[in-house]
């Protein structure tokens, strides 16, 4: 009897332990999600600037004076050798008259001196006068000749300094600015005009520091003028600034300037028009794909910036490197590691893991999406 019960007792056991089911696996979490779809980033490549001389040069006077008089003004056009001003003359005029009236004193003194040395010579070799009255007669010569050799040099730098009250253009251009005013007591090498050399024209621009990484000396560029809708003008890197601007925390930029198909510039262009230059990229188009996320969004890999972008097979999380070309208030463009397409983590970024499976949801708020 005994032996009976228990074998139900232990028959009831197994029966219930065959019917008691298998652990359920730990259901997906849900996370806030977004699908990205990257957009032509046309205006971060894109720099204001200036249209400017390739050489600008300070004009000036080799030697002090009073200005008297200004033959050109700002914004004329010159040529080489052209005049541009004089100096009162009249200092110049008496050191030139004084050197001239010295070097023909010294050409009398060489004269006599010449001839004295002549007839010593000759009498010497007659016996009729003593070798130590030639050797003094010699020396009074090689003495006129050195006198007169000092005053030629002392009149040809008295007509030098004369010719230096005028002032002539080294080369062709245009007078950009002119600093000093006719009257003035200028000192050697004070500018008269700044001159802006006539030829190759750049396009100055001031390139921000999230740029630099994308930059190189060489790299081509598109160029427009407000003043001539409807042009392109092709540029070329040619400088870029080693250091940063102190106050402006920018890099200056010299591109030199040509036509759209290499020529010269046209003689429309002119200096000081304003210019949007847009910086090619590797393929060669100024045009770059970005996406725009939510701060949120932004998760970090060490020191670098990293999304969590869910894999399409089985929701998978996996954290991706990407390349972060500005900052906003709420938001962060990405300019390079996302394709269009992909989904990302909005919120929540920093309680997930890697490898982890997810339930993606959508944002509660459109406010919370992608922008």
């Amino acid at each position: 009897m005994r032996l009976g019960i228990a074998t139900l007792i232990v028959g009831a056991a197994l029966t219930l332990a065959g019917c008691k089911q298998a652990p359920q696996p730990p259901s997906a979490r849900p996370v806030i999600t977004g699908t990205v779809h990257a957009a032509a980033r046309e205006a971060a490549n894109r720099l204001p600037g200036e249209v400017a001389a390739r050489f600008t040069t300070p004009v000036s006077f080799r030697i002090a004076g009073k200005l008297i008089e200004r033959r050109v003004h700002l914004g004329d056009a010159v040529t080489a050798g052209q005049v541009l001003a004089r100096l009162d003359p009249a200092d110049a005029q008496k050191n030139a008259a004084s050197a001239a009236a010295q070097l023909s004193a010294a050409d009398s003194r060489l004269r006599f001196a010449q001839l004295q040395l002549d007839r010593d010579r000759a009498q010497a070799a007659a016996n009729l006068i003593s070798k130590l009255q030639l050797e003094q007669t010699e020396d009074n010569y090689a003495s006129a000749l050195a006198q007169r050799d000092s005053a030629m040099q002392q009149a040809a730098l008295a007509r030098d300094q004369l010719a230096y009250t005028t002032l002539a253009a080294d080369h062709a251009g245009v007078i950009a600015s002119e600093p000093a005013d006719t009257g003035a007591n200028l000192s050697a090498g004070q500018p008269v005009f700044q001159l802006a050399w006539a030829g190759a024209m750049d396009v100055i621009c001031d390139v921000p520091e999230r740029m630099l990484a994308s930059l190189r000396l060489g790299m081509p560029a598109d160029v427009t003028l407000a003043a001539l809708p409807g042009h392109t003008f092709s540029a070329t890197l040619r400088e870029l600034a080693p250091a940063a601007d102190p106050s402006s925390r920018t890099y200056r930029a010299k591109l030199t300037l040509s036509g759209a198909d290499g020529r010269d510039v046209p003689n429309a262009v002119r200096l000081g028009m304003t210019a949007e230059v847009a910086l090619r990229n590797a393929s060669g188009s100024t045009a770059s794909q970005s996406v725009t996320l939510p701060a949120t969004a932004l998760f970090h890999s060490g020191d670098k910036p990293a999304v969590w972008v869910v894999r399409q097979a089985g929701d998978v999380l996996e954290l991706r490197i990407v390349t972060v070309a500005r900052y906003g208030e709420r938001t962060v463009e990405v300019s390079a590691g996302l394709a269009d397409g992909e989904r990302v983590v909005l919120q929540g970024v920093h309680t997930v893991s890697a490898g982890e499976q997810i339930k993606p949801i959508a944002p509660l708020r459109a406010e919370d999406g992608l922008p």
